[in-house]
């Protein structure tokens, strides 16, 4: 059976995502549709890219990944089909894949070609559904679409190195449902130039020299419990997908606050890690 996973920005309040839906059912007798995410940001290919990268490859090998975000068909916002790990992903060439592309080299690109065929405002409803459903009918992306060698990146998805190797560059490029900062700066990146020097992590009125590998790392267990204090303190830790993220222990931007709402650490937000110059 056939897995269509949907990332959007189209929220849960509209029709969209369920006439989404429903086009694919009236397509595929057989089919598992599976919601990745809806409430992206609007437009926001960042927060796309960082959430495609981080779920896609819990899925079977096979599965047709549409991402719905900024995808309004124009000269300079064409529509691409791609083959790359044994997934498939259909999206507008806008950098919503420039995160996975890093590290990996598709199989297969193309740009989709159908759209004469079809009379629609509603991208995703309909040139997207129609190529995800050939696909999963066994279809080959020829032909629906023509080669083609590149995808468009965005600027500032990549953090920058300066010439000196004595600066990470970054930014936040994701808010987490605890209201966590996850910046573009990766745990690869981090040890490549700092090859073991001492640091200090700036971002806003935040200052850290140390980066945990888990949110509990902040807790003194020794400590008794009601002596502990750590609730809302803010903290740096690699995160499952090996990013630095900048959080508060046990944040609830409701009540204790989050990093992103006590420290100003909204998207966008510059990051910059500084090293000791040996």
């Amino acid at each position: 059976m056939a897995i269509i996973t949907l990332t959007t920005d189209f929220g849960w309040k509209d029709p969209y995502v369920g006439a989404v839906k429903g086009a694919i059912l009236k397509e595929l007798d057989a089919v598992t549709i599976v919601d990745i995410s809806h409430d992206i940001s609007p437009f926001h290919i960042a927060e796309a890219a960082y959430i495609i990268q981080k779920a896609y490859d819990s899925f079977p090998d096979g599965t047709i990944h549409i991402i719905g975000v900024d995808a309004e068909h124009t000269p300079e916002n064409k529509h691409v089909a791609i083959l790359l790990n044994g997934h498939y992903f259909i999206c507008a060439d806008n950098g919503s894949l420039c995160l996975i592309m890093s590290k990996l080299k598709a199989e297969k690109m193309v740009e989709i070609n159908i759209h004469d065929r079809i009379s629609s405002n509603f991208t995703t409803l309909d040139v997207f559904v129609k190529t995800a459903c050939h696909i999963a009918r066994g279809g080959t992306l020829e032909v629906i679409g023509k080669p083609i060698n590149s995808l468009r990146s965005i600027t500032g998805i990549h953090p920058q190195v300066s010439e000196s190797g004595n600066y990470i560059n970054g930014q936040v490029i994701y808010i987490d449902n605890y209201g966590n900062s996850v910046t573009n700066i990766s745990r690869e990146l981090f040890k490549e130039v700092g090859r073991g020097r001492t640091f200090e992590l700036a971002a806003r009125s935040e200052k850290h020299k140390v980066i945990y590998d888990r949110y509990s790392d902040i807790v003194n267990f020794d400590t008794p419990p009601e002596k502990r204090d750590v609730d809302g303190k803010g903290l740096v830790i690699f995160n499952t997908a090996g990013l630095i993220e900048i959080a508060t222990y046990r944040s609830n931007p409701l009540t204790v606050g989050s990093a992103s709402t006590l420290f100003g650490l909204q998207l966008d937000a510059p990051v910059i890690i500084n090293f000791e110059n040996k």
